[in-house]
């Protein structure tokens, strides 16, 4: 393509916020008493404070070629022995605008913006002198490809979320990445970057994780990460330090090639378990490094910039963005129904009652994001300090792994106490119940809370399914309960449901977001009902699943009938995790709530009364694949009216969009978006779906259940 091309896709985004590309000469400092010469570092800025992170669009892209060309001419000329590349305070650069290739809408430009990253990492990769990335910060998809397209790397220990998350949002890494990194690091670590953890919910490396696989050559403390990395520079220039990159290879060496097959066989896998092929991204990175494994670099490129220009055309790729972009990035911070948050009150000390799994996991959390003391109370010694044990344990973890600082470490169990009276509550600004999910235990515990604590204490309850309002109704300050929902693991987690009932306080709920925000966890305001959101729609969809299998279908039919959907896990293993009696308690609770849409299975109670945990027993199958136990299935009674796979799938998202209908109608949330971003964060929901209401629409659920689509008017995006 010409530059002139190249200028008529940057003049398509007018509003771009470009990255610039600032160059400074730095004369490198001596080595063995001689200077290796001048130093030309770019530094990518786009001018605004770290919540504004750096990202590449095309005009970013163009300003940057013409940067690099420059210094490649410098460099030809004698000028320059290096160029290093680093970004702002925090960040290389967050990787492509998402906003701007979502509106790549023709095939063509998709295809040029995959040619002018191309071009332009071409040039970095071949300045004629050395180039060198210092990673001080976020590094993600087309910016580690830049430090990836560079000679040399250091990286940050303070460097968080580095990733090739492509696999992720609807992509490939495009630009040199599946390419490049097999070869740099092993196809397996490879595959473990581009794949599993895109698939395992986005997960990132740190700087130091990044080293250890051999993404950099070298890792220096963020105090003095710059200074350290041109002086190492220096260093490597004038040949006194030559990087070893043991975890490198040759893609044509027998072994390797042996090593390249299996990765990819593992890597094909893994996609079909997470997500049973629903995304096409996922197969398309392993398609590609399979293919390069042969090509040249330039061959490899004009396949990576093919394949990228279709997968912008997909719905999947428009569905991740708008569930990552307009959700997860976007509406997430901005939640409906907030109040002012100027009308928060501080929280200084935290009580919890209860010292079980859920209670300590909370005191863990706490303590180790809002840094106030946290007391944790129980009914004997022995819970309590099994609670503070726990937390004290997860802490020595985190320091074994280096994911905490002695001092921390330190802090932390010290912030953490416990109490077998509630008397320790007297001075705390917020307690949470974490305690049996039953209405009369959890009103006892909120009436002798409420006898210690001031009359400015928050009182919030962590039940999934049961009334905030009924629990607050003997209050004496009723308007200070609030519904404070956090989701299994809680480290994990990041959803949290807010449940406001009629007469809490304004002040109390603005107090809640801010600690939900202090927490890093993201808060949904949602009315109060029987579940909420997240657990009333997975157990309408495992109660269709459910009602199918006791009507006859075929476990293995009715278990794999949604497969389609591309969820995390199927619905009965789902519900051997959640547990086969907490789900049917849940259950039991919609079901007098809301009658026969949530059938209570006898087959199931007769699983819970005989102990048994779980509908598949691991490998037991004549092929090693999960089955029912005969002793399990002599316990259970069925229908005579089986149904194929895709007559459960059509029942259930029928099912879904029944529910979700009446649910938006009583004014659970205020509005489909949020359906989907409870489901994304509380239930795993893919990303390439869209959210829930969008397939939805696109599978014509919506519109046979009530006649309309959840979001109208919607031609692409959300409601493809």
């Amino acid at each position: 393509m010409s530059a002139a091309d190249f200028r008529q896709l940057g003049d398509l985004f007018p509003d771009e916020t470009i990255t610039h590309s600032y160059v400074q000469d730095i004369e490198l400092p001596p080595v063995n008493g001689t200077s290796p010469g001048t130093f030309a570092l770019v530094t990518l800025d786009n001018g605004l404070d770290s919540s504004k992170p750096t990202t590449l669009g095309p005009n970013t892209l163009i300003e940057l070629g013409t940067v690099l060309e420059g210094l490649k001419e410098r460099a030809a000329r004698g000028e320059i022995a290096g160029v290093g590349v680093t970004g702002k305070p925090y960040f290389l650069v967050a990787g492509a605008d998402l906003s701007t290739v979502k509106s790549l809408s023709a095939r063509e430009h998709g295809l040029q913006m995959a040619q002018l990253g191309h071009e332009v990492y071409a040039t970095l990769a071949n300045l004629g002198v050395p180039s060198f990335a210092f990673i001080n910060g976020v590094a993600l998809g087309g910016g580690l490809e830049i430090a990836l397209q560079s000679t040399y790397r250091t990286v940050s220990t303070g460097a968080g979320a580095l990733a090739l998350p492509e696999a992720f949002i609807g992509l490939i890494p495009g630009w040199g990445g599946v390419y490049i990194l097999p070869r740099l690091i092993g196809p397996e670590n490879a595959l473990k970057v581009m794949i599993e953890n895109p698939l395992s919910n986005n997960r990132t490396l740190s700087g130091p994780q990044a080293f250890e696989l051999g993404m950099a050559d070298a890792v220096f403390e963020p105090a003095d990460f710059l200074e350290q990395s041109v002086a190492w520079a220096a260093q490597v220039l004038a040949g006194t330090v030559a990087p070893e990159r043991p975890n490198a290879v040759d893609p044509s060496a027998p072994e390797v090639v042996e090593r390249w097959a299996g990765a990819i066989a593992a890597g094909r896998a893994l996609v079909e378990a997470k997500t049973s092929n629903a995304s096409p991204a996922p197969a398309k990175v392993l398609d590609v490094m399979e293919a390069n494994r042969t090509m040249t670099q330039a061959e490899s490129a004009r396949l990576e910039c093919d394949t990228l220009a279709d997968l912008m055309q997909t719905d999947e790729f428009r569905s991740t963005v708008y569930a990552f972009l307009d959700l997860v990035q976007k509406r997430s911070k901005r939640p409906a129904g907030a109040p002012d948050r100027k009308l928060a009150r501080p929280v200084s000390k935290v009580g919890i009652v209860g010292a079980g799994l859920m209670a300590s996991q909370l005191a863990l959390l706490f303590a180790r994001q809002l840094k106030v003391p946290v007391v944790l109370t129980d009914i004997d010694q022995a819970r309590v300090d099994k609670g503070v044990g726990y937390v004290r344990a997860e802490v020595d973890k985190l320091l074994a792994r280096k994911r905490i600082s002695p001092d921390a470490a330190n802090r932390t169990r010290a912030l953490v106490t416990g109490s077998v009276s509630k008397d320790a509550f007297a001075h705390a600004d917020f307690v949470i119940e974490a305690v049996f999910e039953e209405l009369a235990v959890k009103k006892q515990v909120f009436k002798e809370v409420e006898a210690i604590v001031s009359p400015e204490c928050i009182l919030a309850t962590n039940t999934s399914s049961l009334s905030v309002t009924a629990m607050a109704e003997d209050l004496q300050h009723p308007g200070r309960l609030v519904g404070f929902h956090f989701f299994n693991p809680v480290a994990v987690m990041p959803l949290l449901e807010i449940v406001r009932a009629p007469k809490t306080d304004d002040a109390v709920l603005a107090t809640a977001f801010e600690l939900a925000k202090g927490l890093k966890k993201t808060a949904v305001l949602v009315k109060d009902a029987p579940a909420f959101v997240v657990n009333r729609i997975l157990l309408r969809l495992m109660g269709e699943v459910t009602a199918a299998f006791d009507e006859g279908t075929p476990a293995e039919v009715a278990d794999n009938a949604l497969r389609p959907m591309g969820l995390p896990m199927t619905p009965f293993t789902l519900g051997a995790m959640v547990g086969l009696p907490v789900a049917q308690h849940v259950q039991e609770s919609l079901h007098a709530a809301f009658g026969d849409r949530f059938p209570v299975s006898e087959n199931l109670q007769k699983l819970i009364d005989n102990g048994v945990k779980s509908i598949w027993a691991s490998g037991s199958g004549a092929d090693g694949k999960p089955s029912i136990p005969a002793e399990t299935l002599a316990l259970m009674s069925f229908g005579n009216k089986p149904s194929t796979g895709e007559e459960v799938l059509r029942r259930t998202q029928d099912a879904l969009a029944e529910e979700i209908g009446l649910m938006l109608d009583e004014g659970v949330v205020a509005g489909p978006e949020d359906i989907d971003l409870c489901m994304i964060l509380g239930a795993g929901w893919p990303m390439f779906l869209g959210g829930i209401t969008p397939y939805l629409d696109r599978v014509g659920a919506s519109e046979r259940v009530a006649g309309r689509k959840f979001h109208a008017g919607a031609t692409s995006g959300p409601a493809a």
